[in-house]
């Protein structure tokens, strides 16, 4: 195997990340086994050589570009607000996150589909993915606990609230069942969030 090099030059850096930034982009788009390397090269105005100067295959550009554009494209990392939550705006906020939640995942529908299938048979994405939650789990907490909450079993709430709100964001952009009220389902998540947390505010 021909040894993988780091670039230093700045045109070379900035050759290396319009690779990874096509093969993301074309792998997003079109599937992770219908894409090949000669795809990745031709549309990031390179060749063929060049892009295994930088990479031992489309694996590594996928992983580079996972890692450097994935919270941008599909399963969005809860942002956090500036205020502090209380009893006055905790519904404001959690709608908010919802929306947030919703927002991201209609920008990305086909990535989304495309990586979370890869969740179950590619153990680098897997561990991005396990790492990327608990990273988000933590944030959360913290935030909460700055906002005065206790910390009883906080993170364990956090987990099971971020997968609530994820799996109403399935319902809503993926699965679109007829005889359910989404409006419905959104008041009881929102309320079913409240609870998980009640008394430690």
């Amino acid at each position: 195997m021909d040894i993988i090099r780091e670039p230093k030059q700045q045109r070379a850096i900035e050759k290396k990340e319009r690779i990874i930034k096509a093969g993301f982009d074309l792998i997003c788009e079109n599937g992770y086994h219908n894409i090949n390397t000669a795809q990745i090269a031709k549309k990031s105005g390179v060749s063929t050589g060049i892009i295994y100067q930088y990479f031992n295959d489309k694996h590594d550009i996928f992983m580079e570009g996972l890692k450097k554009y994935g919270d941008n494209v599909f399963s969005p990392v809860i942002k956090i607000p500036k205020q502090k939550l209380n009893k006055d705006n905790y519904e404001v906020i959690i709608n908010n996150l919802i929306n947030e939640y919703i927002k991201n995942h209609k920008l990305s529908k086909t990535a989304h589909e495309e990586i979370m299938a890869m969740v179950h048979s590619d153990k680098d994405v897997a561990n991005y993915f396990y790492n990327r939650e608990i990273n988000i789990t933590n944030n959360i907490k913290d935030y909460l606990l700055e906002s005065g909450f206790k910390d009883n079993n906080l993170s364990e709430k956090v987990h099971i609230s971020i997968n609530i709100i994820d799996n109403l964001c399935h319902e809503l952009i993926y699965h679109h069942h007829k005889e359910i009220s989404y409006d419905d389902m959104t008041k009881i998540v929102i309320q079913t969030i409240k609870d998980i947390f009640k008394g430690d505010y």
